[in-house]
């Protein structure tokens, strides 16, 4: 499957606004309030974008469920529905642009959207790329028990099971390796 560079950033940005979210009894909200928000547009370079405000904020945050939503989708079809809703309220309007030194690539979002319209836009895309591809299941939350936050697994055999291996699939794997060491030792 071909990703180009802004459906990269595009998923990259979608998997770090879900994992914002605060999980059962973990950590509080990633975006609290409107200056994590501005963060956040900032350090995923989303263009286009002027003053946010505390309704950006909330808008931001239901598109980040509707997100989560398609992260936890049972099948491609469900995924598909839930993709479908989200782009299409965007308002989607495909155009070709590139600035800030990136070459040709498609912004699906509408001049003037809103930052949660242009989330919902481009993420969706990129998410809309995976069912179209039949790579839906690719779309998952890490396995470690204590973590389910959202990854796209990109290994070329969907092997892959944490969102980090050096933090979740790492502690796992030690933590069963004393398992079977304190078993063998009766």
């Amino acid at each position: 499957m071909l990703i180009t560079h802004d459906t990269r950033c595009a998923l990259d940005t979608v998997v770090d606004l879900v994992n914002t979210a605060p999980e059962e009894g973990a950590a509080a909200d990633g975006l609290p309030d409107v200056p994590a928000l501005a963060d956040f547009v900032r350090k995923h370079e989303i263009s286009d974008v002027g003053a946010l405000s505390e309704f950006d904020l909330s808008a931001v945050r239901r598109v980040r469920g509707r997100f989560a939503a398609i992260f936890a989708a049972p099948e491609a079809k469900s995924a598909a529905g839930l993709i479908n809703e989200l782009v299409a309220a965007a308002g989607t309007t495909p155009r070709l642009t590139d600035h800030d030194g990136y070459d040709w690539h498609v912004h699906y979002f509408a001049p003037g959207a809103s930052v949660a319209d242009h989330l919902a836009a481009d993420c969706g895309m990129a998410l809309a790329f995976f069912v179209v591809a039949g790579e839906q299941e690719r779309l998952r939350r890490c396995e470690a028990p204590d973590c389910r936050h959202a990854f796209v697994d990109l290994s070329r055999n969907r092997s892959r099971r944490y969102c980090d291996s050096r933090t979740c699939g790492n502690r796992l794997h030690v933590a069963a390796y004393r398992a079977r060491r304190k078993e063998a030792t009766g």
